[in-house]
């Protein structure tokens, strides 16, 4: 059998890790091992280099307001045109909550200091203010590969420019903003969230397309073989369970069954 690396960058590790969003790059990691693919994670913190073109997958997490002033600063001089390339070239990223944040134009904090963001999403972020409620609570939404399940814990609202396409449509909880519907946006093959949980193991089946897309651009053809996900899946229908006595869509309802 060839020897398959899949090569990782944990984007700013120690700034934006809130929430157990390491677990999304320990499920990536595990998830090849048992496929017999090699993962190799590099941590990329503030100040660090910016040659990412040797990466297959981006990861970048959520963190509060002063880390995301910090992290906002590095991207404006060090890794933004480099992390800008690698998505344009192809690369895979997933990037949650105030990571995600950072990918559109801005983010506004609760002290209506805008943040610089890279303007890969056409979207922008607003704090509406310490005394407004934040958006707490178990999310579920429907992305067209499946639903999605995880945590959300957000005090900025995003909204989602005309260029912008939603990864998943809310059938419980706030997502974006608590209004228009949409969780989540995309572009190439960026894929932003406001899923904690963390989100990909709950999730099997997003993790396993994050990783296809990785590996298809430098190894054309390869196949991911399928997993024993009982325990996985079992996590992702009790999350599911929330979002009983809501107007569910067919394919909520077909996951109940699984």
């Amino acid at each position: 059998m060839p020897d398959f690396t899949l090569r990782i960058a944990h984007l700013y590790s120690r700034q934006l890790n809130l929430y157990g969003d390491r677990g999304n790059i320990i499920c990536l990691s595990e998830r090849s091992r048992a496929r017999g693919i090699t993962p190799v994670v590099d941590e990329l913190n503030v100040g660090d280099g910016s040659d990412l073109s040797k990466y297959d997958l981006f990861f970048i997490g959520g963190g509060q307001d002063k880390e995301q002033r910090r992290v906002s600063q590095d991207l404006s001089m060090v890794k933004g045109n480099a992390i800008k390339a690698a998505v344009e070239s192809g690369a895979v990223m997933l990037a949650v909550c105030g990571g995600y944040q950072l990918m559109g134009h801005y983010y506004q904090d609760s002290d209506g200091n805008k943040l610089p963001g890279l303007g890969l999403l056409d979207l922008w972020t607003a704090h509406p203010g310490p005394k407004q409620e934040r958006c707490i609570g178990n999310l579920v939404a429907n992305w067209e590969g499946g639903p999605l399940v995880g945590f959300e814990n957000h005090g900025g609202l995003t909204y989602l420019g005309e260029k912008s396409k939603p990864l998943a449509k809310v059938v419980k909880g706030y997502g974006n903003n608590g209004k228009d519907g949409t969780e989540g946006a995309t572009y190439l093959n960026l894929f932003g969230t406001y899923l904690h949980g963390s989100f990909l193991p709950k999730n099997p089946h997003f993790a396993d397309h994050l990783l296809h897309l990785s590996l298809t651009r430098r190894y054309p053809g390869i196949t991911l073989t399928p997993l024993n996900d009982s325990y996985e899946w079992n996590a992702h229908r009790a999350a599911l369970r929330s979002a009983r006595g809501h107007p569910l869509s067919s394919a909520v309802e077909w996951i109940f069954g699984r």
